[in-house]
């Protein structure tokens, strides 16, 4: 049973709170999940789209009380969807504000083994640690605090506390972000920034595959592109993992052409203590019976790069 927690501190990450008596209703029709399932001890995953179906930012949205939404993406991005969304309120009874300096963001993994469970020296750390909720999207309020779980194997929270207020605790070792933003490429969590917002369709973010879209909801914008992807064949390029055997010093945006032929668009990605770069790219998916894949019509010109494609842990529709 393994003891470590470790903390990262996620400054990047801002905060989008929408409070009203519409506010639930709002976001309803405007991101790809169905909020009617959001909790307070339930968080979700969503995208918010552009009417051509591609993603401007990716949420996770929670719910402090009935009214009271906190939707996590980007800080960079708050502004844009705020401003975006507005343009759409209405008469909704709905108040969007940029909450980012009012909360601080605090990143938990677990031990290799993803259990957190255990004693610590600390008894107000080990009380928080055994207070963290359990599965995927699960919501625990801890004091003035919010905790969700966000990956199970190895196990990682989002821990939400008011900015003004003191750390509830130090449950473990700090660790750079780096740390966190690694974890969720090897996820194979997808993340959106300013410099790929609008950039992809959802399904080629795999949102399908993460459950942040519903089928069966009513419309939201850019519902219908992606439906039409989804019920009428199979979408060709995908997000997928890979790993170079050199340092690469690649960033979200970065485009480029794999060794196949194929070209690709970087998403995230993340140099690690090996000396490789980790990063998560859309590109086209290859071909079932193993054959390579023919040269992409948009191939980026110039040195390809070779880059070993890692398995990710979560199976993508046919």
């Amino acid at each position: 049973m393994h003891n470590d927690v470790t903390t990262v501190a996620l400054d990047a990450l801002g905060v989008l709170r929408a409070r009203g008596p519409d506010a639930l209703s709002f976001l309803q029709g405007q991101l790809s999940n169905d909020l009617t399932r959001l909790s307070s001890d339930r968080a979700l995953l969503a995208g918010y789209h552009n009417p051509q179906g591609r993603v401007i930012a990716l949420l996770r949205v929670l719910q402090l009380a009935p009214g009271d939404l906190l939707a996590l993406l980007p800080r960079e991005l708050v502004a844009t969807v705020i401003a975006r969304l507005s343009k759409f309120i209405l008469r909704a009874k709905v108040k969007l504000v940029d909450e980012s300096q009012s909360w601080r963001i605090t990143g938990l993994l677990a031990g290799a083994d993803g259990d957190s469970a255990g004693t610590t020296a600390n008894p107000a750390a080990a009380s928080l640690v055994a207070a963290l909720p359990t599965a995927v999207d699960s919501v625990a309020h801890i004091a003035d605090a919010v905790a969700v779980q966000v990956a199970r194997q190895p196990a990682r929270w989002l821990l939400l506390a008011p900015a003004t207020e003191p750390p509830l605790a130090d449950p473990g070792t700090a660790a750079v972000p780096q740390i966190w933003r690694g974890a969720a490429i090897a996820a194979g969590e997808p993340q959106v920034y300013a410099a790929t917002s609008e950039e992809f369709v959802a399904q080629m973010l795999n949102l399908d595959a993460l459950g942040a879209i519903a089928f069966d909801k009513g419309c939201y914008t850019g519902q219908e592109v992606i439906a039409r992807a989804h019920y009428r064949g199979r979408v060709k390029r995908r997000l997928q993992r890979f790993l170079t055997p050199v340092p690469q010093a690649l960033k979200p945006g970065d485009a480029g052409t794999l060794a196949d032929g194929r070209a690709f668009k970087v998403v995230d990605a993340v140099q690690r203590a090996d000396g490789g770069c980790e990063f998560l790219a859309v590109a086209a998916v290859t071909a079932l019976d193993g054959e390579s894949v023919p040269a992409s019509p948009d191939a980026i010109p110039g040195e390809r790069l070779a880059a070993e494609i890692l398995p990710l842990p979560y199976g993508l529709p046919p």
